[in-house]
């Protein structure tokens, strides 16, 4: 098959095709009040080139976008119609180690999300942590007794 692609690529005479955006989910978080805000954000996410699907969703304030888009220019087009967004700041709790801690921990995120925060760890000095690796296989210093 390689001698037979390589003679067909050859014998074609074709203009090289432009490379095609990937298929993409974004979310974006939109501060919306009422359904004049709605409607407006999805017909005018909805008229860029690319998009496939607009879901908004008013009572978590987040607006999902699918199709081949860029999340920066679906993001500039939201803020033109006067509306404060940003790209959307929360993950599922349970796919974060230490949902709890003060970075990751909001309290205006919807139910079951918490920040995505890159570093979401407990404080070292944290008496619950110590208790663990207290007595841990893994610790060369653990408790002996066990």
């Amino acid at each position: 098959m390689g001698a037979l692609d390589f003679l067909s690529d050859f014998c074609t005479i074709s203009t090289p095709r432009k490379k095609r955006k990937p298929m993409q989910t974004v979310e974006i978080k939109v501060k919306m009040d009422c359904d004049g805000c709605e409607r407006r954000v999805k017909s005018i996410v909805s008229s860029m080139k690319g998009v496939k699907s607009v879901e908004v969703n008013r009572k978590q304030s987040r607006v999902t976008v699918r199709g081949r888009v860029e999340p920066n220019k679906v993001l500039q087009r939201v803020k033109s119609t006067g509306k404060k967004a940003e790209l959307w700041p929360y993950i599922p709790y349970n796919l974060v180690a230490y949902p709890y801690v003060a970075q990751a921990y909001d309290k205006k995120a919807p139910a079951g999300y918490v920040k995505n925060v890159a570093q979401a760890l407990p404080s070292p000095n944290a008496t619950d942590e110590q208790f663990i690796t207290l007595f841990n296989d893994e610790n060369p210093n653990a408790c002996s007794i066990m």
